[in-house]
């Protein structure tokens, strides 16, 4: 048998659960690590691209958020270039609702850890007690020892030891990936927030109000035209 089948035989039936539990607790970790490095890695390329394009050109920055929509910052800065002449407070809007779908899914894999850390300890106390519950079992009160039974008494405390031990193992790595991608996700949630203002305020100052302001005065040009025009009729 292999060290590790022989551990887990140790341990008992309730070593099969925490065996589960690790190794999704593992396969989350794996995930959500692919996931991060790949998203933040080209993050600031991206957010510099977008910005420096979008003073001179809402289209190039629309293109160049568009080739990083598989990313969650190309999505979230995608979502308000794609719409046509928005206000200002339809443009926030856009960034604030795609800012909540993609923090939907840089939350995911959290309820699993969040379910392994308060699983994990109550198998292992679950371990301990039917392997202390094998000890008094084999437990010969008021009758001689036999080797047999001190060998039984110590496999029911090794059971109780090894399962503990695995629940605690296991519940301290998921707390720990937890609190990383916690750690992460409010960086992230500040990180979008300063960007999307930023791209709010090109917006503002360079594409709206000029153009709103133009639109005033054409109108305001036009009135005195049509002031003029009845005031000259007969």
């Amino acid at each position: 048998m292999t060290p590790l089948y022989s551990f887990l035989a140790k341990g008992g039936p309730v070593m099969i659960p925490l065996a589960v539990l690790s190794v999704a607790t593992v396969a989350c970790a794996l995930e959500r690590a692919w996931f991060w490095t790949r998203f933040l890695i080209r993050e600031n390329q991206i957010v510099k691209d977008v910005l420096e394009a979008a003073h001179y050109s809402l289209e190039d920055s629309r293109k160049i958020a568009s080739y990083a929509r598989h990313l969650p910052i190309g999505r979230f800065l995608l979502a308000p270039l794609s719409l046509q002449h928005p206000t200002p407070e339809t443009f926030r809007l856009a960034l604030e609702s795609s800012g909540d779908r993609e923090f939907i899914q840089m939350r995911k894999g959290d309820r699993l850890l969040e379910t392994v850390v308060a699983v994990a300890p109550l198998f292992g106390l679950l371990g301990t007690v039917t392997g202390l519950i094998a000890t008094f079992n084999s437990l010969n009160i008021g009758g001689g020892a036999s080797t047999e039974a001190a060998g039984k008494a110590a496999s029911g405390i090794g059971e109780a030891l090894i399962t503990t031990a695995a629940g605690m193992v296991v519940a301290i790595l998921a707390l720990l990936v937890l609190r990383v991608l916690i750690t992460l996700q409010g960086h992230q949630q500040d990180y979008f927030s300063q960007v999307g203002s930023e791209l709010e305020l090109i917006y503002r100052q360079i594409w709206y109000e000029p153009q709103r302001h133009q639109m005033e005065d054409l109108s305001q040009a036009d009135e005195p035209r049509a002031v003029l025009s009845v005031e000259s009729r007969p």
